[in-house]
Formats: structure tokens, sequence, C-alpha cells
């Protein structure tokens, strides 16, 4: 399917969480790997450097009236060469996370 289609019907990409940035046996928590649907090169990633991201998940607890919360997130750089990407996240992603799904939303526009 045409990624310029998909777009026409939200305003936002999917994307999966791969896990925190790490070495060999350290682990990063700050730094989160993004894999971004349809990317597969680092020239299709560049596209979203920038761009804000958003950890949806529902909690057990309401709050205001909703058990939807969101951490808010933003696509700093790419990440080897098979498009994956790195993002900073305002509070660090639980290991919950690792495998769910986040949004990539399509602002800050550049183009």
């Amino acid at each position: 399917m045409n990624i310029r289609l998909i777009h026409l019907r939200r305003l936002y990409s999917k994307g999966r969480v791969l896990g925190h940035k790490r070495a060999k046996r350290n682990s990063r928590p700050n730094t989160s790997l993004l894999q971004i649907e349809g990317v597969t090169n680092k020239e299709d990633a560049q596209f979203y450097l920038g761009k804000r991201v958003a950890y949806v998940y529902k909690a057990q607890k309401e709050v205001r009236g909703s058990k939807i919360r969101i951490i808010w997130g933003r696509v700093t750089r790419p990440h080897g060469n098979s498009g994956v990407v790195k993002g900073k996240f305002r509070s660090n992603l639980p290991p919950k996370a690792f495998g769910a799904s986040v949004r990539i939303m399509l602002y800050p526009s550049n183009i």
C-alpha cells in the first residue's frame, strides 16, 4: 500500500517499540529504539526526524474521567541502516512497552 494513501486517513504513522538503547551488558533507558511501519532504510527515516511520538496506554485508575495515558517523545536520529530510529520520551518508557505500538505524528513538518 502506498504510504501517501495511509496518511490521508490518519495524522500519524504506526510504529513499534523495540526496546531501550543498549550495549552488550548496559541498558540506556533514556533512549528507546522505534521501528516505523513502512520505513526500511536510513534515507526514509530522515523524514521522521524531529517528529513527535506518542505511547498511548490504559491505566487502571481513572484520572479526570479517563483511563488512557500518553507518554510523549520525539524522534531524535536514525539507528543503523534498516530504518530503526531513536526516540527520547519525557519520562523513560517502561519495559512493559517493549513490543507495544506507538504513534509517530506527522508534525512538526519540515516540508
